[in-house]
């Protein structure tokens, strides 16, 4: 609230998608600008910067993968606001209202969605499997034979459910992967790094990172304001 410009800050794709209650102040994501209200957020796919402006207020929810549409059983192709007269089976503008004004939001919200969300058996178990195994590098083409569906099966079930192929989100695994890596390793070998997180070569993870992250995997190990600047 006390800054006078704006701030920007990356979002990296995670596969997730979730809920921004905006209370006031301006708020972009890539170059949608969001209204005041509750807005549903998209599957998110690959990094978009949001920004921030001076007065902005804002609360939020973030979803596993698959998680936002086994409760909420929907997908949303861009941030979209809720409506009040949609808002029938959740009371979102109820929780709205309450974080508005509240000093206690993350309480709130807990209590709100023990209240009102179902997670038990949130997503069928067959893909809850599948997600695991993907997580723990297993190799896309032998997730039929550790879930006993076939891979035209499994490929319905990610695109019902995540909105995209198993490979893809494999490709965003690994890139959150490395990213995480090399925020932390600043002088680590870009090559080496390739090699370790299971890319061909570092030219193929500089692709994968352009067309994913949105930046170069050099560009990761700056400090945030000189590579959102460059």
């Amino acid at each position: 609230m006390s800054q006078s410009n704006s701030i920007v800050k990356p979002l990296y794709s995670d596969a997730g998608s979730g809920i921004i209650f905006n209370f006031a102040g301006d708020v972009m994501i890539g170059s949608e600008t969001l209204p005041k209200g509750v807005i549903m957020l998209p599957v998110k796919k690959k990094a978009e910067n949001i920004i921030l402006f001076s007065g902005t207020k804002l609360a939020g929810i973030r979803f596993h993968p698959a998680i936002g549409y086994g409760v909420l059983g929907h997908h949303y192709d861009k941030p979209t606001l809720l409506l009040p007269e949609q808002d029938k089976r959740y009371n979102l503008y109820q929780i709205y209202s309450e974080l508005k004004d509240s000093d206690r939001q993350i309480e709130a919200l807990y209590l709100w969605a023990e209240t009102n969300l179902d997670l038990t058996n949130a997503i069928p178990n067959p893909l809850e499997k599948a997600l695991e195994c993907i997580k723990k590098d297993g190799a896309i083409g032998q997730l039929s034979e550790s879930i006993e569906l076939s891979q035209r099966q499994i490929e319905r079930l990610f695109k019902l459910w995540l909105g995209m192929a198993p490979k893809h989100y494999q490709r965003i695994l690994r890139i959150k992967k490395t990213i995480s890596f090399l925020r932390l390793h600043k002088n680590v070998s870009l090559a080496d790094t390739a090699q370790q997180f299971g890319f061909s070569d570092q030219a193929h993870m500089t692709r994968e990172f352009r067309t994913i992250a949105c930046i170069t995997p050099a560009k990761i190990r700056l400090p945030i304001h000189l590579y959102l600047k460059n």
